[in-house]
């Protein structure tokens, strides 16, 4: 047990295997998303993207100094994807009309990319058999802050690979804690019930129980921590994946505090046959020139 790991140590982002911790330890401070457990902010939100087949496809923390996303990808197991991904979604981002530069971070290269309105910045980590990547979107004058939280957040990042055969690159699927699927199930619901209406792709969901007030989750009152990862959850935005109503997808007032640059990650991870469709810089150039 000597050498296994501990959460609050900021020594990962960590493969579950070598933690001491049980889940149930992550339960409060962690979002359990299937293949990444990733820690919440305090006094963060938490948002769901869906895909157009109501797949979940990214789940963000929302902070007031921007948002941050995490995915998993797998990787072979010599290592080394992250140096091969950062030239070429350098690459992928400057065609998006980004102006790209490589910062040394904690550790390695991290890819910063400025739009007009706000940045972005990705970090990866190689890992055994895995790549995690954070994606931060904040306006420029709150770059610093978010990316030293996007390194805390990174730090306890806790990657679950599985032994599930994926091809290099393919991203590790994503799956839903009970309670954000109940407020997605609740989300799409409500949207059903709205449709005479211009119904918004983004709703918070104040119908949903509440796990902060005890509600009527599985989780008793005592069991929850005020601002933890499962009263953040309870309280989710659904986002669902709606070209032609992106704008109100993206009002700030459903996604969180107004300077954020509230876009979908790029999830396409540049394989090389196929560059990345449907990029953040694309639908960010978009919102922009409303």
């Amino acid at each position: 047990m000597s050498d296994k790991k501990q959460i609050g140590e900021a020594d990962g982002p960590y493969d579950i295997d070598d933690l001491a911790n049980s889940p149930d330890e992550l339960a409060n401070s962690h979002l359990d998303l299937g293949s990444v457990l990733m820690p919440v902010v305090e006094g963060g939100q938490v948002t769901v993207e869906m895909s157009a087949d109501h797949d979940p496809e990214a789940v963000y923390l929302v902070t007031p100094v921007g948002r941050i996303g995490i995915h998993a990808f797998a990787a072979p197991r010599s290592g080394g994807l992250w140096r091969e991904v950062v030239r070429e979604l350098a690459e992928s981002l400057r065609s998006d009309g980004a102006t790209t530069s490589i910062e040394d971070g904690h550790w390695g290269r991290e890819i910063v990319a400025r739009v007009p309105g706000g940045m972005h910045r990705f970090i990866g980590v190689d890992g055994p058999r895995w790549m995690v990547r954070c994606m931060a979107s904040g306006p420029e004058e709150a770059g610093e802050q978010l990316g030293q939280l996007a390194r805390a957040v990174l730090a306890e990042t806790v990657v679950r690979r599985g032994d599930q055969p994926y091809p290099p690159r393919e991203v590790l699927p994503i799956v839903l804690p009970p309670v954000l699927s109940e407020q997605v199930a609740a989300a799409q619901r409500q949207r059903a019930t709205e449709e005479e209406a211009a119904a918004p792709t983004s709703q918070l969901l104040t119908d949903a129980p509440s796990a902060s007030a005890g509600g009527s989750g599985t989780e008793s009152a005592q069991d929850v921590h005020p601002g933890g990862a499962v009263a953040q959850s309870a309280s989710a935005t659904v986002f669902s994946e709606a070209p032609d109503v992106l704008d109100e997808a993206l009002d700030p007032d459903a996604a969180g505090p107004e300077p954020i640059v509230d876009e979908p990650v790029v999830d396409e991870q540049e394989p090389p046959q196929a560059p990345s469709q449907g990029s953040a810089l694309s639908r960010l150039r978009r919102r922009r020139s409303r």
